[in-house]
């Protein structure tokens, strides 16, 4: 014969085996303590992703002005800075916006020893307006930089990204060539 008490104990190690059987709440607390990781490396890749592809829509656009440089394309059809400054945009659209925070800086030299770099931020990481426009002469070295100012979107990451003031990561390209002769009669340089 058992008593009240041994079925009030009974009953309790029913509940206490259904319970640890039970795992309906743990999946919600795993994800509870996951999720945060997961999102945070989840927007860590997309937005690495999305900045290297800007990086490189930079440098294609750097380089596609230098090619039109070199072989005297720009000089020729007397193109102006702010002409130059929008076949830059146009390559780099719809990706990069053509804001204030984009630079296109060209600057020609008698000869790569003379090539002087000077460094797109200042002391306290703001960008320096470097807006030269030299496209030199035929057989001219030539520097073209282009510098913009990506905005960091993740807010855990700026510390990771960000290489300049304002949470902002420099995405920056350069192309060093010689002009060709391109006008007539020149034969080499």
């Amino acid at each position: 014969m058992t008593g009240f008490g041994d079925q009030r104990n009974v009953r309790l190690g029913r509940l206490a085996v259904r319970l640890r059987k039970s795992r309906s709440g743990s999946a919600l607390l795993e994800f509870a303590l996951i999720a945060p990781v997961f999102f945070l490396l989840l927007f860590a890749i997309t937005e690495i992703g999305i900045i290297f592809f800007a990086q490189s829509t930079v440098q294609h656009a750097t380089n596609n002005l230098g090619r039109l440089i070199r072989t005297g394309q720009i000089q020729g059809e007397q193109l102006t800075q702010a002409q130059v400054r929008t076949q830059v945009c146009t390559d780099l659209a719809p990706l990069v916006p053509c804001d204030n925070t984009l630079y296109v800086d060209i600057e020609s030299f008698s000869d790569f020893g003379g090539i002087t770099f000077t460094p797109p931020l200042d002391s306290g990481g703001n960008m320096v307006p470097l807006n030269g426009f030299s496209t030199g002469a035929p057989c001219s070295v030539v520097l073209v930089r282009v510098f913009y100012a990506w905005p960091v979107f993740t807010p855990a990451l700026t510390a990771f990204l960000s290489n300049m003031a304002g949470d902002k990561h420099l995405l920056y390209a350069a192309s060093a060539f010689r002009n060709e002769p391109y006008t007539t009669g020149l034969s080499g340089c």
